[in-house]
């Protein structure tokens, strides 16, 4: 049995060799992430598969996993100790290689498995690592399991069992492309930008929407873990100017770019506007509440008002209902409601019945967008946008705060606002404390501050329908309460 883990252990030492790393900040309000080496070593990511078999048994679930791991340098290795930890636990695990993680999903379905371990640091840089789990499909782990799942492992709560298992699955790739493909054919011709950042997606994304009949130009689509030219992150700027500039020199109708474990997906139109998810989102929520009435719909607290004020959606009876930021908390909510999608503005898109199964899927949502295009043969992504009502909205910007300190930071933040009767000049229309806080003035001018689930940041968007004054009012209110506080630092974007 190992021993209990620590936060302590420096590298190239007798106990980093023989005792777990493990960071306690590491285990995230729904999955977990380390900078790997530094907060967490390879005995680290062990007793994680063995607390995290410990607690499959604890919940009572058939002891069987599907794992996988994203194109890192690393990320086989963090697999490999993960699998033994898990196996230690009498878990059989079910290896499907390097994958997705809407292909580890897709392999809980497919495989008739109902746990699922993904190794992946999504868009993170390079260094960090991390596991996306889950034990009850389409669902992952929300905070109720990922508290019990830190207990068992930084209290070496982990047991032995018998039954453990390797199995190693092959073909999953081509089971995952076939899937997503199946049943889906286009009448308008359209040449797709597929952006990958060297990421997974590049494995995938390519093919996939070659074999729909598109003419596909892929970026970035050739697989490099150094991630040369930048993060695959289709929320970051430096990416979508990238698709920007190929959307103009190809003269495509659209750019769609994938995240580093493929589960989200970032748009540039036929003009080379890069379009935030969450206006993505009101498009297709647009599209599909006219084919299905009475839709309902959830959306992250980061995303657009337009979700409520917009008129198509009103006049097709569509209802949305604002949540907590997060790939978890969005897909729980919307499975518990039946609702027919969910959005979040990070670039997560989640369909439930007819379209998808109700996990995030960066290339389900392209095709879905893909589909919304070819019912509109007179209209360009352009057109569409344009159709939307004018707002002027910032993109995700992320002042770091350290993990130990974002939670009470924000704390602090909300308490502060709640109280607030005028921003920019105006009364107060409403404050939202469902997910750190959104404070919306008289004209529906809005300001959102939440601490990162992912990294020691917090997060800040704004919003306005009126003008990029306001916007700009709104965001220097913020930042005036965040300067506040001497534990948040620079941001890594402004507007």
């Amino acid at each position: 049995m190992l021993p209990a883990p620590r936060a302590d252990l420096k590298a190239n030492t007798l106990e980093y060799e023989v005792i777990p790393l493990v960071k306690p900040t590491g285990f995230r309000e729904y999955d977990a992430r380390w900078l790997f080496e530094k907060e967490i070593n390879l005995l680290g990511i062990q007793a994680l598969g063995q607390g995290l078999g410990t607690l499959i048994r604890e919940m009572g679930k058939e002891p069987r996993i599907v794992v996988g791991h994203d194109f890192r340098g690393y990320s086989i290795s963090i697999k490999q100790a993960l699998t033994v930890g898990l196996m230690t636990a009498g878990i059989e695990v079910n290896d499907i290689g390097l994958a997705l993680s809407p292909v580890a999903y897709f392999a809980q379905f497919d495989l008739d498995i109902p746990c699922v371990a993904m190794v992946t640091a999504s868009h993170n840089e390079n260094g960090w690592t991390g596991v996306k789990m889950g034990a009850a499909r389409p669902l992952t782990f929300g905070p109720d399991e990922m508290g019990r799942l830190k207990d068992i492992v930084l209290n070496g709560e982990y047991n032995n069992f018998d039954g453990g298992a390797y199995k190693y699955i092959e073909g999953m790739r081509e089971r995952y492309i076939a899937d997503v493909t199946k049943g889906v054919s286009f009448k308008r011709k359209m040449k797709v930008i597929a952006a990958c950042g060297n990421g997974t997606a590049g494995a995938y994304a390519p093919e996939a929407l070659e074999r729909l009949g598109l003419e596909v130009v892929p970026m970035d689509a050739e697989l490099d873990h150094t991630f040369p030219r930048y993060n695959p992150n289709p929320e970051d700027m430096e990416m979508l100017h990238a698709m920007q500039a190929a959307v103009r020199e190809h003269g495509a109708d659209v750019a769609l770019g994938f995240d580093g474990d493929g589960d989200r997906c970032g748009v540039v139109d036929n003009e080379g506007v890069e379009i935030f998810a969450d206006k993505i989102g009101v498009m297709i929520a647009r599209d599909l509440s006219a084919i299905h009435k009475n839709a309902q719909f959830v959306v992250d607290v980061k995303s657009t008002g337009l979700f409520v004020t917009d008129p198509v959606l009103q006049a097709n009876g569509a209802n949305t209902e604002y949540w907590k930021t997060g790939h978890s908390y969005i897909k729980r909510k919307s499975h518990e409601m039946g609702a027919l999608a969910g959005f979040e503005k990070s670039g997560h898109f989640f369909f439930n019945e007819p379209i998808g199964r109700g996990y995030d899927d960066g290339l389900v949502a392209a095709i879905a967008l893909l589909q919304m295009l070819d019912r509109n043969p007179d209209k360009n992504l352009s057109d569409l946008r344009n159709a939307l009502a004018k707002t002027y909205q910032s993109p995700t910007m992320s002042p770091h705060c350290a993990d130990e300190t974002k939670y009470g930071v924000v704390d602090k933040i909300v308490a502060e606002l709640s109280d607030r009767k005028e921003i920019i000049g105006q009364k107060v229309r409403d404050v939202v404390t469902v997910n750190g806080v959104r404070i919306t003035a008289e004209d529906g001018t809005w300001g959102l501050v939440r601490a990162s689930s992912n990294k020691p940041e917090l997060v800040v968007v704004v919003e306005s329908p009126t003008s990029e004054e306001n916007m700009k009012k709104m965001f220097d209110e913020l930042d005036a309460v965040l300067k506040t506080h001497p534990e948040i630092g620079e941001y890594n974007q402004k507007i």
